[in-house]
């Protein structure tokens, strides 16, 4: 009786352990009541769910220095202790030192929404499993993609409205992210090509925002004030868009009527403002990016490679471009930030042999 005793209590030790296949931790740049980066951890929490991946979350609140205190925590943990894999951004050109400190504990690493792109930290980090063995992969959004689909349907907008200035050209404001995430740098890219094909509009100045919508009003005070010609304004997110948009109806202005913004992101006020029109044009989705690294992770665990068929360092189109019908499916859907609904298994190669490529585009769970 004292040996089946002592079994039972060995198995409840061990149950935790059999009930996750593997472990899985998300050192998040944002702030935990951010909705963007709240919504990244909601999705990931869902796919873990579906996937039988022990999941645990930290957040920087967007105090980039803290990335480096989690990572340096994680590998300091006891071998038994510590997560399989480990998610990280390369916000701010973080990413380097990340995965430096967690491959010098021998803990395998992913790098999610933004990948290495400055050549200066390609020099620090070789390609993924070279110079640090550990660093699988990357999977970023076609970031460029939601620059140029935003731009472009702000510019069309403000042709339609006849948004003109005296010169017969349309004048466009852009407020960008900042001058190092590499996401940011790509949606700019994006904008700015959509600019170049329009042949009648004029970029009269970029200015970055830093995410924040204060910061982005602060901002268009002058901007306003120094470009009375412009009606559009570009922005790389909702939030820099509403900041912007704050300070026009301050100055007397009817955003949607007498000025134009775009914005990216699926914040509920964002699909409220589509709705109503305040919001000219929205891109979105890419939230899920981290879930999708959920899965390439599980797949990998279950031997199947993603680098044989998809390579290494992946950049997938994930943005759909939101209509008012799009904007409130999806906030049938999603607007309460649970993902439930969504299937991830049925996105894992492992679960679908016949699953040869992965799709990872937001569009297809709302269509």
């Amino acid at each position: 009786m004292k040996r089946l005793a002592a079994l039972f209590a060995v198995l409840f030790l061990l149950l935790p352990n059999l009930a996750w296949a593997m472990s899985v931790a998300f050192i998040n740049p944002g702030k935990s009541d951010e909705i963007y980066w709240l919504t990244v951890t909601r999705a990931m929490e869902a796919a873990a769910q579906d996937l039988g991946i022990k999941f645990e979350v930290m957040y920087a609140e967007r105090q980039h220095p803290r990335v480096f205190e989690f990572a340096r925590e994680i590998a300091a943990r006891p071998a038994a202790a510590r997560p399989d894999y480990v998610v990280v951004t390369n916000d701010y050109s973080t990413g380097p030192e990340l995965l430096r400190l967690l491959d010098g504990a021998g803990i395998k690493t992913f790098l999610a929404f933004s990948g290495i792109a400055e050549p200066a930290d390609r020099v620090l980090t070789g390609m993924p499993r070279e110079k640090f063995r550990g660093w699988l992969g990357s999977l970023e959004p076609h970031a460029e993609e939601a620059g140029y689909l935003t731009a472009k349907a702000l510019i069309e907008r403000g042709r339609h409205a006849g948004a003109r200035a005296a010169d017969g050209r349309l004048h466009l404001l852009a407020i960008s992210g900042d001058r190092s995430t590499p996401s940011s740098i790509r949606r700019s890219e994006g904008m700015r090509r959509a600019v170049n094909e329009a042949g009648d509009v004029v970029l009269d100045q970029e200015v970055y925002g830093a995410w924040n919508r204060e910061k982005a009003a602060e901002q268009s005070e002058w901007l306003f004030q120094r470009h009375p010609q412009a009606r559009l304004v570009w922005a790389g997110n909702d939030l820099m868009a509403f900041g912007a948009m704050q300070v026009w109806e301050k100055r007397g202005g009817t955003p949607g009527r007498d000025a134009w913004f775009s914005g990216i992101n699926t914040s509920a006020e964002a699909m409220q403002a589509v709705k109503s029109g305040r919001l000219e044009a929205l891109a979105g989705g890419h939230f899920i990016c981290a879930a999708w690294v959920l899965v390439m992770l599980y797949d990998y665990e279950h031997g199947r490679d993603f680098a044989a068929t998809e390579g290494l360092e992946l950049n997938q189109s994930m943005f759909t471009l939101f209509s008012p019908t799009r904007a409130d499916r999806f906030m049938k859907r999603f607007g309460d930030l649970r993902f439930d609904s969504v299937d991830f298994r049925r996105f894992s190669k492992a679960l679908n042999p016949r699953l040869k490529r992965y799709d990872f585009n937001f569009r297809q769970l709302l269509d």
